[in-house]
């Protein structure tokens, strides 16, 4: 049995990868922005616990994870939609999930440092708009490519720990991509040499696979069906 932490857990794609965990009886504790919620989502899924942490506040995320023990496994999935153009540059939502992504995540494995061993490993959530991105993901697009510079720097500051990140693409089942009009998603489709868009389930089985493959370090695993192709 493993010690697993999902921060960003209590939905989409953090809250498969919880759930597939407590299944296999891991004991699992996920975050969210909600105490509430972290708990319902945490009882749902047969997870042990659920903590209200909010990654754009860094500076509460030590004492959010207080109660934390040993952690064998560390999964930061957590977040945010943001739209956001140079022409029409909204600095509060910029500042927001430049905070959530580079310093929050950075901050939860700061904090969770005395509690990983030799044996741990980290899998950060980027995303493929630094690589294709589109009208709307100046910060998204910045994020995710910084998210590169993180993983190869705490591969090396906590060696033995492993960390790695995973990048999905457009994921069609997710909650954010499953309602969007279906020739929308036709036309993702057809711009993938397969034919078909990632699903949750890829994406959490890359999660797993990235924390117990002991000899993949510092990797950035691409989960898009082939989609930079198109």
């Amino acid at each position: 049995m493993s010690s697993v932490l999902v921060v960003g857990g209590t939905s989409g794609i953090g809250r498969e990868f919880a759930r597939l965990r407590a299944r296999r009886g891991d004991e699992v504790v996920v975050t969210g922005r909600d105490a509430h919620r972290a708990a319902t989502v945490a009882k749902e899924i047969g997870a042990g616990r659920g903590l209200a942490l909010d990654l754009s506040r860094p500076t509460g995320i030590a004492a959010a994870l207080a109660g934390v023990g040993r952690v064998d496994h560390l999964v930061i999935a957590g977040v945010s939609r943001d739209e956001n153009r140079v022409a029409d540059y909204d600095i509060e939502a910029a500042l927001r999930l430049v905070t959530l992504k580079l310093v929050g995540y950075t901050e939860v494995v700061h904090a969770l440092g005395p509690r990983l061993h030799d044996d741990s490993a980290v899998v950060l959530f980027g995303g493929q708009a630094k690589e294709r991105p589109y009208p709307g993901a100046t910060t998204v697009a910045t994020v995710n490519a910084g998210v590169r510079g993180l993983v190869n720097t705490l591969a090396v500051e906590l060696a033995p720990v492993r960390v790695n990140a995973v990048h999905p693409g457009v994921v069609g089942d997710s909650p954010h991509w499953a309602g969007k009009p279906e020739e929308v998603l036709a036309g993702l489709r057809a711009r993938t040499p397969g034919g078909r868009l990632a699903t949750m389930a890829d994406v959490v089985d890359a999660v797993d696979f990235l924390l117990r493959n002991r000899s993949v370090n510092a990797v950035e695993l691409a989960v898009d069906g082939g989609w930079l192709l198109g």
